[in-house]
């Protein structure tokens, strides 16, 4: 399985999922990544506020900063490569990313209530 390294633009907290009111986008996007997890793929999940160091180390990431600032994170890596920016992929898309089949994505979400996200694990770091 793949590592896939999602490079946030500055939030709050590491996921965003947090606060008074929650992007429906963070939230589903969180339960997402946390689904990757139990498919065996290795997350790594950083945030310009907290770590802006991996944000430089990282050539690919480094470029989209100098060309635009945050404007174009969130960035997803698959490896090392480059795979999508400005944008949440859905489920399917981070599973393909990932090397999963679509199929298994497609049917582990159907049912999902998304809302949850962080909140359901005692993730409010904000409010």
């Amino acid at each position: 399985m793949k590592t896939i390294s999602v490079y946030d633009s500055p939030m709050c907290c590491s996921t965003g999922v947090c606060g008074p009111s929650v992007d429906p986008k963070l939230a589903e996007f969180a339960g997402d990544l946390e689904w990757l997890k139990t498919q065996g793929v290795t997350v790594q999940r950083y945030n310009l506020a907290q770590e802006p160091e991996r944000f430089v180390q990282n050539s690919a990431v480094k470029e989209i900063l100098d060309r635009s600032g945050d404007e174009e994170l969130p960035a997803i890596l698959a490896e090392e490569t480059l795979v999508s920016s400005g944008r949440f992929p859905d489920r399917i898309e981070l599973a393909e990313m990932a090397g999963i089949d679509p199929q298994a994505a497609n049917a582990a979400g159907e049912g999902q209530d998304s809302s949850k996200g962080e909140e359901a694990s005692g993730g409010n770091c904000c409010g």
